[in-house]
C-alpha cells in the first residue's frame, strides 16, 4: 500500500513533544522507511561508482592525478548546483526531483559503463550530472520534516547522517568486492541497478505533493514580502519556470536567506565548528606516517566516523529535547578540545581515542535542527536546508585544503591542534547563536 500524507502526519504527530523520539516512533511512518531505505541504497551506489571509476580512470591512463580526480570529481560541480540551482528544489515535487535525478544517475552508469567513452569526456559528463546532486538532496531533506513532527524529526534526521556514514562503509567493502569480481565495468553495471531500485522504492512509496513554492495569484499579492517581513520570508511568491528564472531564483533566495539575521547565524553554526575540524582529517595521512610502521591513517579515520556515528545515535535517541538544546553549544566545544593533546603527538590508539570523542560533538547540530526548521519559511525549505549542505561542503574543503597548507611549515600534529583551536573559537564566537532561545 503507498504511504499517503494524512496518515504519515497522524503517526508522525503522535510523539509527545516532552520525550525523546523512539526508534519505533520514527520506523512507524511509512514514508520514513521508504526514504531511509531508498538513501541507504543510493549512497551505496554512489559509493561503489566513485571507487569504480576511480580504478577504471587509472586502468586506462595510468594516471594517479585522474584518478584521484575521478573520485572526487562531483565536489566542485556539487558546490556549484548549491549556488545557481537549489531554487529547483521548492519549485518542482520532491518526489519527481528525487526520481528524475535517480533516472539520469541510471543513465550516467549505463553509459559509463559500455567504455566507449575517452576518461577526459567521462569525467566531464559525471560532472555535469553532480550539478544536480545537490538539488536531490534538498528536495530529501526538505521532505524529513513533512514526514516527521517534533523530535521524530531531529531523530528521523540523526538517522539519515547514521545510514550516510554506515552505508559509505558499507559501500567500500561492497565496491572491493565487486571490483574483485566482475572489474569495474561490471561494478558499474550493478551500480545502475542500484539507480534504478532506488527510483523505484521512491516512485512507488512516497505520497505525491506539490511543490513548497507553488502559490496562487492571490496569495502572491499578499505574500509576506510585500506586507514588511523579513527578507527571508520574501522569496515565497510564484517561482519564474524557466532555467534562466531557476538561476536567478536562487541567488536572490539564498542572498535573502543571508540577509536574515537569525538564519545566517543558525547557517554559520552548523558550517563552522564541525567544518574546521575536518582539517584534522586531512593531515591524517601525514600524521599516522610520522607516527612510524603499523600505524595507519585508516583507524583514526574509522574512528573519527564512529565517534560521529555513536554520537548522533545516543544524544539523538537517549537526551530528552530540552536537554539536547542545553547541550548544543558544549557538545560544539567537545568537536576542538581534545584536538589540543595532539601537541603532545599521542601515540595511534590514544590518538583515535581522542579523534572518537572529537567527533561525537558533531551531535551538537541535532540541537540546532528544530530551530533552523523554524527559522526557514517553509516553502523554501528545500532551498534552505540545500544550503546548509553547500555551505558545509565548501567550509570542510577550505579547512582541509588550510591543513593541507599548514602541514607544509608545521608538523601534522600541531595543525591537527590548531584545527581544533580553529573549532574552538568558533564555538565561542557563535556561543549565543548555538545557545537555545529562552522560552
Amino acid at each position: 500500500m503507498l504511504a499517503g500524507v494524512n496518515d504519515t502526519t497522524i503517526t508522525a504527530t503522535a510523539v509527545r513533544a516532552d520525550r525523546p523520539a523512539t526508534f519505533r516512533d520514527v520506523f512507524a511512518v511509512t514514508e520514513f522507511r521508504v526514504l531511509f531505505g531508498s538513501f541507504g541504497i543510493f549512497m551505496i551506489g554512489e559509493t561503489v561508482k566513485m571507487l569504480a571509476l576511480s580504478v577504471l580512470v587509472y586502468e586506462r591512463t595510468g594516471s594517479g592525478l585522474l584518478a584521484a580526480l575521478a573520485y572526487v570529481t562531483g565536489f566542485l560541480p556539487h558546490a556549484l548546483g548549491g549556488i545557481f540551482l537549489l531554487a529547483l528544489a521548492d519549485r518542482w515535487p520532491a518526489r519527481t526531483l528525487i526520481v528524475g535525478y535517480d533516472l539520469l544517475r541510471l543513465a550516467l552508469v549505463a553509459v559509463l559503463a559500455t567504455g566507449v567513452l575517452a576518461p577526459s569526456v567521462m569525467l566531464g559528463l559525471v560532472a555535469v550530472v553532480a550539478l544536480f546532486g545537490p538539488v536531490s538532496s534538498a528536495s530529501r531533506a526538505a521532505l524529513l520534516p513533512e514526514m516527521l513532527h517534533g523530535d521524530a524529526y531531529v531523530l528521523g534526521r540523526s538517522l539519515l547522517t547514521v545510514a550516510a556514514g554506515g552505508t559509505q562503509v558499507a559501500g567500500f567493502a561492497v565496491g572491493g568486492l565487486l571490483l574483485g569480481l566482475v572489474g569495474p565495468y561490471g561494478a558499474l553495471w550493478l551500480t545502475a541497478l542500484t539507480c534504478g531500485l532506488s527510483a523505484l522504492l521512491v516512485r512507488l512509496g512516497l505520497g505525491r505533493r506539490p511543490a513548497r513554492a507553488r502559490t496562487s495569484p492571490a496569495r502572491a499579492r499578499t505574500s509576506p514580502a510585500r506586507a514588511g517581513s523579513s527578507p527571508a520570508r520574501a522569496g515565497t511568491g510564484p517561482a519564474p519556470r524557466n532555467a534562466g528564472g531557476a538561476v536567478r531564483e536562487t541567488l536572490r533566495v539564498n542572498r535573502e536567506l543571508l540577509g536574515d539575521r537569525r538564519i545566517r547565524g543558525l547557517l554559520l553554526a552548523q558550517w563552522l565548528p564541525g567544518s574546521l575540524l575536518v582539517g584534522a582529517e586531512g593531515v591524517a595521512v601525514p600524521y599516522a606516517a610520522d607516527l612510524g610502521p603499523g600505524a595507519s591513517a585508516g583507524v583514526l579515520l574509522m574512528a573519527g566516523a564512529g565517534g560521529m556515528l555513536v554520537g548522533d545515535l545516543v544524544v539523538g535517541r537517549f537526551v530528552a529535547p530540552a536537554r539536547r538544546e542545553r547541550w548544543t553549544p558544549w557538545l560544539a566545544l567537545l568537536l576542538g578540545v581534545p584536538m589540543l593533546v595532539f601537541l603532545t603527538q599521542p601515540a595511534l590508539v590514544p590518538a583515535a581515542a581522542l579523534f572518537a570523542v572529537a567527533t561525537a560533538g558533531f551531535a551538537y547540530q541535532l540541537g540546532l535542527a528544530r530551530r533552523f526548521l523554524d527559522a526557514v519559511p517553509e516553502q523554501r525549505r528545500g532551498q534552505a536546508f540545500g544550503l546548509v549542505s553547500t555551505g558545509m561542503m565548501a567550509a570542510q574543503g577550505l579547512a582541509a585544503a588550510g591543513a593541507g597548507g599548514l602541514s607544509e611549515v608545521l608538523s601534522p600534529g600541531v595543525v591537527m591542534a590548531v584545527a581544533g583551536a580553529a573549532s574552538i573559537a568558533a564555538t565561542l564566537a557563535l556561543w549565543p547563536v548555538l545557545k537555545p532561545v529562552a522560552r
